[in-house]
């Protein structure tokens, strides 16, 4: 930065917190670019300076590349106005939407080309997209990565949605060959289907039934099969939602061979316990399941260890009426998890009652989940990085109340849960938005 340039805006931070630590800090902004970082008092010069309160910490905004946004044609689950509104909220200024759920489902170029046009308009966030890998459509995975899709995601268990089948180990193999080709990266919903055909289903209001439904031997071999074939192929290779802690030991094996591989965890299986589940209560359904207070603290130390690279929402709405189904009956109701709009308060509520710094927070929520889809100018502060930020205030508490929620059906496992840490304000490219006007843009991977 040439002497006496004027900034467009300097952000005055006695507390930034990023993940690499906590520092005072000034940072210029240009262009919706961060164009210098200075020390506390450096007295950058900018046409507007905004100094933050004592109990504020600017963050780097927050990453969720795990995001069901539904949209076109399940709107009425959610939708690209709706979630984006939710994810400013909670200071997540990027989101990635899941190929899935949306119709047409994100499996070659004209969906998302389609996807691209209903969201244009409509986003309060910065928007990518990630494709699709079915049965049958391995010579469409090229193209969308050339699209700028920034990667693809399969499933290996039914979905819950006909149109996006689960991939066989080796139409799954294939895929890989062509993503290691591309130097893409496959995202993995791990759950084995013969796994699921013989464990006992799932009926009645009582969670413990779920839970048998989908014990942890159904995701420990799904995710043993795709180490297997991430070894073979050379590919990148993402587990989704991790919530099986018995998996750990083979996954931390895995990385120590060398084989290129990530994962991500929830807060739902980070912050709920299955023990405490009410009967009939199918806002916690969820598919791999919540579980048992032991698996959710060995999920931590995973994290802690590094095993563990991320932690992203899987926003996974439906309607009240698929959700709230009529006498509590986890068999038939949608699985998913609601809480985009929640994610910092909940983990920072448990890592600071751990006694965990914030920046381990924003590593996870920030840094990591733009690293491994490799959206390069997100979650970080450094010159030539997007000005992303989240005004948070990490002591300040409230109750969560659904109906205060931006997500479109107002149902979350978290009503009335008191938490710790409230985002008051968020920066999007160096313009603080509050989702009265879509300003986000849309992302490629080009």
């Amino acid at each position: 930065m040439s002497g006496g340039t004027i900034l467009d805006l300097v952000l005055i931070a006695p507390r930034l917190v990023t993940a690499e630590g906590e520092r005072a800090a000034e940072i210029g902004i240009a262009d919706g670019r961060i164009a210098a970082v200075a020390g506390y008092g450096a007295g950058l010069a900018g046409r507007e300076r905004v100094e933050f309160a004592d109990d504020e910490v600017l963050l780097p905004g927050l990453v969720d590349t795990h995001v069901h946004v539904n949209e076109p044609g399940r709107t009425e689950w959610e939708g690209f106005a709706s979630a984006s509104r939710a994810a400013l909220a909670a200071g997540v200024t990027t989101i990635v939407d899941m190929p899935l759920n949306s119709l047409p489902p994100t499996v070659d170029v004209p969906a998302l080309e389609i996807k691209r046009g209903v969201a244009a308009d409509q986003v309060s966030v910065d928007t990518g997209f990630w494709g699709g890998a079915i049965p049958g459509n391995a010579s469409d995975l090229k193209p969308l990565h050339e699209a700028g899709a920034y990667g693809f995601k399969c499933f290996l268990s039914p979905s819950g949605v006909d149109e996006f089948p689960p991939l066989t180990p080796e139409e799954m193999r294939e895929a890989m060959r062509v993503i290691a080709e591309i130097d893409s990266l496959l995202i993995v919903h791990a759950e084995d289907p013969n796994g699921l055909e013989s464990a006992p289903q799932a009926h009645g209001p009582g969670y413990e039934s779920f839970l048998r439904s989908r014990p942890p031997a159904v995701e420990n071999d799904a995710i043993a099969e795709v180490i297997a074939a991430a070894r073979e192929t050379g590919a990148r290779v993402h587990i989704l939602h991790l919530s099986s802690a018995d998996a750990l030991p083979m996954i931390a094996d895995a990385k120590a061979e060398g084989i290129r591989l990530t994962v991500e965890t929830c807060p739902h299986y980070l912050t709920l316990k299955a023990e405490e589940i009410p009967e009939g209560a199918t806002a916690f359904k969820c598919c791999p399941p919540i579980r048992e207070d032991g698996n959710r603290e060995r999920l931590w130390q995973g994290l802690l260890d590094g095993v563990i690279d991320c932690i992203v929402s899987d926003h996974s709405p439906s309607t009240a009426e698929r959700k709230e189904v009529p006498f509590g009956d986890f068999g038939t109701a949608w699985g998913g998890v609601a809480s985009l709009q929640l994610g910092i308060p909940l983990i920072w509520t448990e890592a600071a009652r751990r006694g965990l710094p914030l920046s381990r927070v924003i590593d996870w929520m920030s840094r990591r989940p733009a690293e491994i889809a490799r959206l390069g100018a997100k979650g970080r502060v450094e010159v030539g990085a997007d000005a992303d930020f989240a005004v948070f205030a990490p002591d300040e508490r409230f109750t969560v109340d659904v109906q205060q929620l931006q997500h479109k059906n107002k149902v979350t496992p978290y009503h009335g849960k008191r938490l710790q840490g409230v985002v008051r304000r968020t920066y999007l490219r160096g313009t603080a938005v509050t989702g009265a006007e879509p300003r986000g843009r849309l992302l490629s991977r080009n």
